[in-house]
């Protein structure tokens, strides 16, 4: 049906009146909706009547025992985005403690929401961190005691079972200020030195009983000294930060980074550096470090190189890292330090080193990634038969980018594809492999020399005589 463009200035020149019936006649029967124009009118009546209406919502939350599925799952966190969003617009700006209240408030509802659905794509939970982020965005503009809140945020993260406060120290810290977070770590100890409650150990009734204090323990202790460790975080703390990991944690991947990058933080850069050559040491006696690629502990490595102004030791790291995973990003900046006009025999000599890098997958996914499709094609004509035609997320596409220019070398990675699914006898990849046996067939008008490879009707003719039974992949030819 013609007509005018449904946007913003159409509308407006409906007018109020006809709009307000169009609303109406577009919330009519649909509760969710209606909370929200209700809430909009009452946003001009000052924050404590909006907050009085997210209350009462949250409330009938919280009051909630039907099981949310999907579509009402998704429906229920647009409803508290758009609360978060209210908040940080009605209520924030004028009313900081009000608005924080709020937000904790919803950061409550994580556990009764979360015990009536499967959150398994974090719908829930991404509304939870919103509500944190907002709360980060006004604690500079909190007016609370920080003896009080170190309290509160004790309570609510050892209690937490889902999540939801997990970044409570870090929002919070401006609030807590030094005399709060010193609080809040001095109460975590006491808290780690407790005895354990007869509460705490009937949660582990599960375990023989000789063992059940130590799992309760081990249990309430590790959310404290987590919290003891983001305190640290926040206070600059770097020493104390570290010292809740053993030697040979600090050498794992996951963990070292994270050290080294304190250190530097802390004006600490040999210190760093001996830590992250340590952990690269051990990564290189680990048996996983072949598939393992440990981009976090190099780049931490180059940080600490580049902090201590060692330059050639930088580019050397850069292409040690290079040489060995193939990463176009360590060899761009490795380039970018080379003196003037090394940086082109540099170039020639990685070139070198894809084209004899023992994995062709890999190399070619290189070539793909830099988009130097002259060293792809030189890398096809010598290294064909290394070919994988399982790795079709890769030869797809880099097929389809050298067909226009090199139609030879496309068609000797869709043949690989092809030649693959045939004889694995991937029945689920027929189809595919038809549509690249189609565009063999196209990209044939545009070769005048084969070389050593067979021409298109004599390698359609060896499909034929090699699979002439499987009569699924010729029918998917024929369409």
């Amino acid at each position: 049906m013609a007509g005018k463009s449904l946007n913003k200035a159409n509308l407006t020149a409906l007018g109020a009146e006809v709009l307000a019936d169009l609303l109406l006649e577009a919330v009519k029967g649909d509760a969710a909706r209606q909370r929200r124009v209700r809430m909009a009118l009452a946003a001009d009546d000052g924050p404590e009547t909006v907050a009085a209406d997210i209350r009462k919502r949250f409330a009938a939350i919280r009051r909630g025992k039907s099981f949310l599925n999907r579509p009402s799952q998704k429906k229920l966190a647009q409803e508290l985005t758009e609360a978060i969003q209210l908040i940080e617009t009605r209520i924030a700006p004028t009313a900081p403690g009000l608005a924080f209240d709020l937000l904790w408030a919803q950061l409550h509802l994580a556990e009764a929401i979360h015990e009536r659905t499967d959150d398994s794509w974090g719908t829930i939970g991404d509304t939870m961190h919103a509500a944190m982020e907002a709360i980060g965005e006004i604690a500079p503009r909190l007016k609370l005691t920080p003896d009080m809140l170190a309290e509160q945020i004790l309570e609510v993260t050892v209690a937490d079972g889902y999540g939801a406060f997990d970044r409570a120290i870090k929002a919070l810290a401006p609030a807590l200020g030094p005399e709060g977070l010193a609080a809040l770590k001095e109460k975590a100890t006491t808290a780690c030195e407790a005895p354990i409650t007869a509460a705490e150990l009937a949660r582990h009734d599960y375990v023989r009983k000789s063992d059940r204090e130590n799992r309760a323990r081990r249990h309430r202790n590790s959310t404290l000294e987590r919290i003891l460790q983001e305190v640290a975080d926040q206070q600059g703390d770097v020493d104390s930060w570290m010292a809740k990991y053993t030697p040979e944690q600090l050498t794992y991947h996951t963990i070292a980074p994270d050290a080294a990058t304190r250190l530097l933080d802390a004006g600490r850069p040999e210190e760093a550096l001996v830590l992250i050559r340590t952990a690269l040491a051990a990564q290189k006696l680990d048996q996983r470090s072949d598939w393992h690629d440990p981009r976090e502990l190099d780049d931490a490595h180059f940080a600490c190189l580049s902090a201590l102004g060692r330059k050639n030791e930088v580019r050397d790291a850069l292409w040690a890292r290079f040489e060995a995973r193939l990463c176009p990003d360590a060899l761009r900046h490795h380039l970018k330090l080379q003196p003037d006009f090394e940086d082109i025999d540099a170039a020639d000599a990685a070139r070198a080193i894809v084209l004899a890098y023992p994995s062709m997958t890999k190399a070619l996914w290189f070539c793909r990634a830099t988009q130097d499709l002259q060293l792809a094609r030189q890398l096809i004509d010598a290294r064909h038969a290394d070919l994988d035609g399982n790795v079709y997320e890769i030869l797809t596409p880099l097929a389809e980018e050298l067909a226009p220019n090199h139609p030879l070398q496309a068609v000797l990675l869709w043949r690989a594809l092809i030649d693959y699914a045939l004889t694995q006898q991937r029945k689920g990849r027929y189809g595919h492999a038809a549509r690249h046996l189609q565009s063999c067939a196209e990209a044939d008008t545009r070769i005048s020399n084969y070389g050593p490879h067979l021409p298109h009707a004599a390698y359609l003719q060896a499909l034929e005589d090699a699979h002439a039974r499987k009569s699924s992949f010729w029918a998917e030819v024929a369409r």
